[in-house]
């Protein structure tokens, strides 16, 4: 039996156990919503990045544009053949692309900017 003044105290703490339920809860929707696109921004990135490591020596730039445009489709990445710049030089290799993905969560849309950049060297091998 517990004593008298202990017995008011009973059930005390279940508002917070359900508020961090309800903050644990809406940390797992914006990873489940936000984790993948950035997935699919790192891939296109490491497209770029492997382009300009092996195809940018053989290359011409509208060729690089096309297979960058080619895989942002691929990933459903909003990506538009006037938001990539390649800049090929003899030596170097600069690739750039900007957009914008839309991400929706609980009815609100909240717009993710990327910018991704590589430059490299080109190495004839």
């Amino acid at each position: 039996m517990l004593p008298r003044w202990r017995s008011a105290e009973r059930g005390e703490g279940n508002l917070g156990c359900i508020l961090w339920l309800v903050a644990l809860g809406l940390v797992i929707l914006v990873a489940w919503k936000a984790v993948p696109v950035k997935m699919r921004s790192v891939e296109l990135y490491e497209h770029m990045d492997e382009l300009a490591k092996f195809a940018a020596a053989r290359a011409k730039s509208d060729d690089l544009k096309k297979s960058i445009l080619q895989k942002a489709k691929q990933l459903e990445l909003p990506l538009e053949r006037e938001d990539i710049e390649v800049d090929l030089g003899r030596e170097k290799v600069r690739m750039k692309v900007e957009y914008t993905v839309p991400v929706e969560i609980l009815g609100f849309t909240w717009d993710w900017h990327f910018e991704q950049e590589v430059k490299r060297q080109i190495f004839i091998v």
